[in-house]
């Protein structure tokens, strides 16, 4: 589990096609502090498992489901990407519940610079509008974000400059593709209520003759 407060930015060195997969190397010399075979590390939302480490960079495999849901088949040697370790157990949830389990991608469609802060709209695909609401939490390339407006095609939001500059969100251009994960807890109500309610899953509830 994450929170979507990234913790670097780091960089693609290496992008290995192996036909329906890829494997990436990265630098982040933050994140691989201490990381080793077999942990988890956030990569533009997405969660990865480290394959292995050397002097601040760290291998993971992408597979298809993950090419195909993500932004991450477009990754280039040189490109920048967030990064962030799982939370520990006990730590400050900084953002929200963030699963590193992309549910779409979406498309940088404008910006618009404010005295200190920067108003970015983006396209929502149609099946994710329902679970994005104003004032709620999303994710965008692994950055827990609040919600400034959402319609049933786009949603904006507001970056302040610290978030502009030191992760991707300050360098991303209209056109270009970004990572979206809705709110989790949004989801478990959307299937809770579909199945009848809290009674229907024996979850306590008011009885009602």
């Amino acid at each position: 589990m994450f929170t979507g407060i990234v913790e670097e930015l780091g960089e693609v060195v290496a992008v290995e096609e192996l036909g329906d997969s890829s494997r990436l190397r990265l630098r982040g010399p933050v994140v691989t502090e201490g990381a080793k075979h077999g942990d988890s590390i956030a990569v533009n939302g997405v969660c990865l498992t480290v394959v292995d480490t050397a002097d601040g960079e760290f291998t993971a495999d992408v597979m298809a489901e993950t090419l195909k849901r993500s932004s991450l088949g477009a990754l280039r040697p040189g490109s920048r990407v967030n990064l962030e370790r799982p939370m520990a157990l006990g730590g400050r949830l900084g953002g929200h519940l963030v699963q590193g389990h992309v549910d779409g991608t979406g498309t940088v469609l404008e910006r618009i610079p404010g005295e200190h802060w920067e108003i970015v709209r983006i396209a929502l695909p149609a099946e994710l509008a329902r679970y994005v609401v104003e004032k709620g939490s999303i994710t965008v390339d692994g950055i827990s974000l609040t919600v400034v407006d959402a319609a049933a095609d786009h949603f904006t939001v507001s970056l302040i400059p610290t978030t502009l500059e030191l992760t991707t969100l300050g360098i991303k251009q209209p056109g270009d593709p970004v990572n979206l994960e809705v709110d989790v807890l949004a989801k478990y109500v959307e299937r809770l209520l579909a199945h009848g309610g809290p009674a229907a899953v024996g979850v306590p509830g008011e009885v009602t003759a």
